[in-house]
């Protein structure tokens, strides 16, 4: 590895991967720029179109030459070019595309002519259809099924079971509505007033999210890769689960502020945020004709009592749609 294990490398990501020696990475996950315009401090997010899909032809042909034959690359992404990406890994890279997540998160940016967006994409590719990493009986990658949150069957796996575009106002009221092994994942995205938001960039991945990724497709002792080092999450996430890692990270000044991020991990720290989001926030009370409240979600159901007093009927219903 003629880059130093454990540092963030600032520079350019297609100069700084070619030192990179090749065949040695187990897994890399890249959040690269969507060329939507956003504001980064030094680069320019406005590439012409077939400029932007030249650089990622050429950034995703350098971490295929560092990835092991059984490694495994992830890439996030959002609409305007997930399927082009996608077809270039596959078609062009001769990656091998093993799930396609969405991953739906809240807060996410208030649209007047459009519905808001609240989802970006989640390439997982592998190099060897045949051979690669999957924890899938791993506890902390797996998560409670509906028949165990929702349904009390006893017939539930008690280990849980692995990790849809789907409308939906408040996913906690629905636990059934994200299927633990489904391809749509709910998470929170990092909004400015969440605890572990960084602070100095505005695209920041929960570690939640990429503690899946991390826990699911490596081991410990594994080399995980971020060339897009951003707030430096990946890199921090893959510390506290005993990985060994690399960064590399174009921004002088974001790249000063992941070393110092870093810095302040350990090994064996719990990871910020709700390891299980759905249950972590109040359920929505459902008003019964006999006055209870059930809770949806959270286990089984839970009822409190709620006032007796009652509005007085309407002489005569109102259609719902005219």
């Amino acid at each position: 590895m003629a880059l130093a294990l454990g540092k963030v490398h600032q520079g350019d990501c297609l100069k700084r991967l070619a030192k990179i020696d090749a065949g040695g990475v187990h897994l890399a996950f890249a959040d690269p720029p969507f060329n939507i315009g956003y504001e980064y401090d030094v680069y320019e997010d406005r590439r012409k179109h077939d400029e932007y899909l030249a650089w990622s032809r050429q950034w995703m042909e350098a971490v295929c030459r560092v990835l092991r034959p059984d490694g495994t690359f992830w890439l996030a992404i959002g609409d305007e070019y997930a399927a082009e990406l996608k077809l270039i890994a596959q078609n062009e890279l001769g990656l091998a595309c093993r799930s396609w997540v969405v991953w739906y998160y809240t807060f996410g940016v208030n649209c007047t002519r459009k519905f808001s967006r609240s989802h970006a994409h989640l390439f997982h590719f592998v190099k060897d259809p045949e051979q690669f990493t999957f924890n899938a009986d791993d506890p902390a990658v797996r998560v409670p099924s509906a028949r165990q949150l929702v349904y009390a069957d006893s017939r539930a796996n008690p280990r849980g079971r692995l990790p849809d575009d789907t409308w939906i106002l408040r996913p906690q009221d629905v636990p059934d509505g994200f299927a633990a092994d489904s391809d749509t994942w709910y998470f929170p995205r990092v909004a400015g007033t969440f605890k572990e938001r960084a602070g100095f960039h505005g695209c920041q991945m929960p570690e939640q999210l990429l503690g899946r990724i991390i826990r699911a497709c490596s081991n410990e002792g594994d080399i995980v890769l971020d060339p897009f080092a951003g707030s430096g999450t990946t890199l921090a996430v893959a510390k506290k689960l005993g990985r060994r890692w690399i960064g590399i990270e174009l921004s002088p000044d974001y790249a000063r502020k992941v070393e110092a991020r870093l810095a302040e991990v350990e090994v064996g720290q719990p990871l910020d945020g709700a390891a299980d989001p759905l249950r972590s926030v109040p359920a929505t009370p459902v008003v019964e004709a006999n006055g209870d409240a059930t809770h949806a979600g959270n286990g089984a159901s839970r009822r409190a009592r709620t006032s007796k007093r009652r509005s007085a009927p309407a002489a005569k219903s109102a259609p719902l749609f005219e």
